[in-house]
């Protein structure tokens, strides 16, 4: 098999590792916020807030050495995405506050809102947190 093929199947792998994890961390986000939205009755905000933040931990632990095989330093690509949540985390919930004024249902707009996040921490976990510490742990 070419370098290129092989390194192709690796990217199809990668990203197939990091929707499953990203998967698993979305039951997290699902089942955290409906259980804090539904049952302890807090708000929108406040659920969403700390459902992202258990589905976030859990995301970046799994993806870091199993998806892409970091020996990075764990505090300093945790700085990085943390620093990637201080930009989603509120233009998340800015559109889920306008989304819900609407009357779209809380569970669709965390839906879609789910998707976004995994496109988008996808690519800058790709190319920015472990865009030269791929493949580096044993």
């Amino acid at each position: 098999m070419s370098e290129q093929k092989m390194t192709k199947k690796q990217n199809i792998i990668q990203i197939i590792k990091f929707a499953l994890f990203s998967a698993s961390a979305g039951i997290i986000q699902i089942a955290s916020f409906t259980l804090l939205f539904e049952v302890a009755n807090l708000n929108n905000t406040v659920s969403y807030i700390i459902s992202l933040s258990l589905s976030v931990l859990w995301n970046f632990t799994f993806n870091r050495k199993f998806t892409f095989k970091s020996a990075a330093n764990v505090p300093v690509a945790m700085l990085k995405v943390a620093l990637f949540y201080c930009v989603f985390a509120p233009l998340s919930t800015w559109w889920t506050h306008e989304l819900t004024d609407m009357g779209i249902n809380e569970y669709l707009i965390e839906a879609g809102t789910m998707l976004v996040n995994l496109v988008t921490e996808y690519l800058y976990c790709r190319f920015v947190v472990y865009r030269n510490s791929m493949n580096t742990a044993e």
